[in-house]
């Protein structure tokens, strides 16, 4: 098959130059760089995440224009929720989670059909996400992101397109991962130029850990993918070791022309991924696979 084609969409959206949110509830729990080994409780008394992590996220401020907030105030309380596991028990939830299993999304029931899922971690400003979603009808793309100028953009190109087969989630994609999805509901994953925290001491803020390419794989269905782009070359060291690692999925060689994939590895070129080839910049990309 053709090599992918490659992209970089969410940009600076997740950077790690910007204003901080708190931290994921219960900083104890098992395999915590500063945690002592215990599950933690968060304070409603649940148990604590499936592992311990900061958030790998810093929120963006920013200012809606008046266009912007004319496409949120259309379509936000259609296609998108917020990531707030707190909002998701309550008993008048949305109609779009599964009343019999309130942390989890009804997705059927949002889309208003039964397709493919593919989950998206840091979708930008949804250039790429709403150019794959044109180009793949047949696949229902859930967005996560948390910069709300972006998430306003793509809710833009979604009425400009018509597109359906979009929705969106704004806050910690971790949450969504453990508490709104179930297992072997995805086809795909796709994490592109996520936030490489550079500097040592803020590694533990990475999303790409080895307990989030777990976490990955128990969601996948057998076959299902997960595609990772990075242009950081350490990070993407990292992101291969830990990938390689996972004993659920193995990794691809997407130059195969016979290999047959359940969803498109291509991508459209963004203006960020351009300024990274300007730079000289590598941009690496890493699939793997949930064996069937």
């Amino acid at each position: 098959m053709p090599e992918p084609t490659l992209i970089r969409d969410n940009g600076p959206v997740n950077h790690a130059d910007h204003d901080t949110v708190g931290r994921v509830s219960g900083a104890d729990r098992p395999g915590s760089p500063s945690g002592n080994g215990q599950r933690g409780r968060d304070r409603d008394g649940r148990g604590s995440h499936l592992y311990p992590r900061v958030t790998s996220f810093r929120s963006r401020r920013g200012t809606l224009t008046d266009a912007q907030q004319g496409a949120w105030d259309r379509q936000w309380e259609r296609l998108g929720s917020e990531v707030a596991p707190e909002r998701h028990l309550d008993t008048d939830a949305p109609r779009h989670l599964d009343t019999d299993a309130p942390r989890h999304l009804d997705t059927d029931a949002w889309f208003g059909r039964s397709a493919p899922l593919v989950l998206e971690i840091g979708s930008g400003t949804g250039t790429a996400t709403s150019a794959m979603a044109q180009a793949e009808p047949e696949l229902d793309l859930l967005a996560v992101e948390v910069y709300r100028p972006g998430i306003a953009q793509l809710l833009q190109q979604i009425e400009r397109a018509e597109l359906g087969n979009i929705r969106i989630l704004r806050g910690d994609a971790v949450v969504v991962l453990e508490e709104m999805l179930a297992p072997q509901s995805l086809t795909a994953v796709r994490v592109y130029f996520p936030d490489p925290w550079p500097k040592a001491r803020h590694h533990k803020r990475r999303l790409l850990q080895s307990g989030t390419f777990a976490l990955v794989a128990d969601r996948l269905k057998p076959g299902g993918l997960l595609h990772i782009a990075t242009d950081h070359a350490e990070y993407a060291e990292h992101i291969s070791e830990t990938g390689d690692a996972e004993p659920a999925l193995r990794r691809l060689d997407w130059h195969d022309p016979g290999m047959k994939l359940p969803v498109s590895v291509q991508r459209p070129v963004t203006k960020f991924e351009n300024k990274a080839h300007d730079v000289g910049r590598e941009i690496n990309d890493m699939i793997w696979i949930k064996p069937s």
